[in-house]
């Protein structure tokens, strides 16, 4: 009689993360055959290995962003509250209203983490994605979030490679720091609710935090 099969399951150890990214999902992705890092909305995440990061955009947006000689590089997540309609605030010399403060903030964190890493402002290549339209209950912030991110990037001369961004669909953004490419995939009506629901989510709790601390603006 023969014996049954015994199916062994190989261990596959993730690349090493780097300090403060130990709560980010990261996992084996057999289809993609590579090791990738999954961001929900307000997360970010930068890394010196062979690793993917990926993401679902609907009315948020993501900037990549690496150094192109070492690869180093990662990806963040983003959504502005509202359209600056709230009282503007002095930060560090310039007016900054409370909506541009968390895409500051995000986009702070991600430059400042893949220059402390090695990376060098004068060889880093950003491209942004995302922005749709999703939220038909409030404005469009998907186009506020697009205009902020040109706004910041051209302010603190860094230029826009390449960007996919607007539309009604949401994406799901796959994006390889160590060649570059950003491969988006457009997801159709089936999939709205859940990514519209998602980022009311993350704006309510926006909407109930207030923003504290300084932002370094360089």
């Amino acid at each position: 009689m023969a014996r049954p099969l015994t199916v062994v399951k190989h261990k596959i150890d993730l690349p090493p993360v780097l300090p403060g990214f130990a709560h980010i999902n990261r996992y084996w992705d057999p289809q993609q055959q590579c090791f990738a890092a999954k961001i929900l909305p307000g997360q970010y995440y930068v890394t010196l290995h062979d690793e993917m990061i990926v993401t679902v955009l609907g009315s948020c947006v993501s900037a990549c962003v690496r150094d192109q000689v070492f690869g180093i590089g990662g990806m963040n997540h983003f959504m502005l509250p509202n359209e600056g309609r709230v009282p503007a605030i002095k930060e560090r010399g310039q007016l900054l209203d409370e909506a541009a403060r968390y895409g500051v903030y995000a986009m702070e964190l991600l430059i400042n983490e893949v220059l402390k890493n090695g990376g060098r402002r004068q060889s880093l290549e950003v491209k942004i994605t995302g922005g749709g339209r999703m939220l038909a209950h409030l404005s469009d912030v998907g186009r506020s979030n697009i205009a902020f991110v040109r706004k910041f990037l051209a302010t603190e001369g860094l230029e826009i490679a390449a960007e996919d961004v607007g539309d009604i669909h949401p994406r799901k953004v796959y994006y390889l720091p160590g060649t570059g490419k950003v491969r988006v995939k457009k997801l159709r009506s089936m999939h709205n609710d859940t990514v519209a629901r998602r980022e009311d989510a993350y704006l309510q709790d926006l909407q109930k935090q207030s923003v504290q601390g300084e932002v370094e603006l360089f």
